[in-house]
């Protein structure tokens, strides 16, 4: 496939959910630095771990807009667990598919989603700073937040 499915067109002309949350729960944050791309995902989450709100800000192509757009669609509703099991793929297929040049460096937004979990687990048990005094960028110790990036869920 070379060309962009409608979908995916659409999910790049009209993204959906974008910005930020300004009380968000759990921000993630990742890139690609070999081709530029940078999103973030914020989440609020309910007492029973359901993410009732997801948004995005995407500094990338086309494709990543259009992935970080209907990663937060799918993400509402899901129960953290579930999010944390979306997968690139699953992702693509949602949006008819993307070119294979395109999934490596576009479809980062499921990781970003796992990045924004972790980061509400990390709060919620009292083991990371305030948002606003946390280099979302850089790196954190703590196991959960390294868990996002060791790749795709199985």
């Amino acid at each position: 496939m070379d060309a962009y499915t409608e979908k995916v067109m659409d999910h790049f002309m009209n993204p959906r959910n974008v910005g930020t949350l300004e009380d968000a729960d759990g921000i993630g944050r990742v890139g690609n630095p070999s081709c530029g791309d940078i999103m973030e995902i914020y989440i609020k989450v309910d007492e029973n771990e359901r993410i009732t709100d997801c948004t995005f800000k995407t500094f990338g192509c086309g494709a990543a807009i259009a992935t970080s757009s209907i990663t937060t669609e799918l993400a509402k509703g899901m129960t953290l667990d579930e999010a944390e099991k979306l997968t690139r793929d699953a992702v693509a297929q949602a949006l008819g598919g993307l070119p294979k040049i395109k999934m490596h460096c576009s479809n980062l937004a499921t990781d970003a989603l796992r990045a924004a979990i972790a980061h509400y687990r990390c709060r919620r048990n009292g083991e990371c700073p305030e948002m606003d005094k946390m280099d979302l960028g850089g790196e954190c110790d703590h196991e959960h937040h390294a868990e996002f990036a060791e790749g795709e869920p199985e």
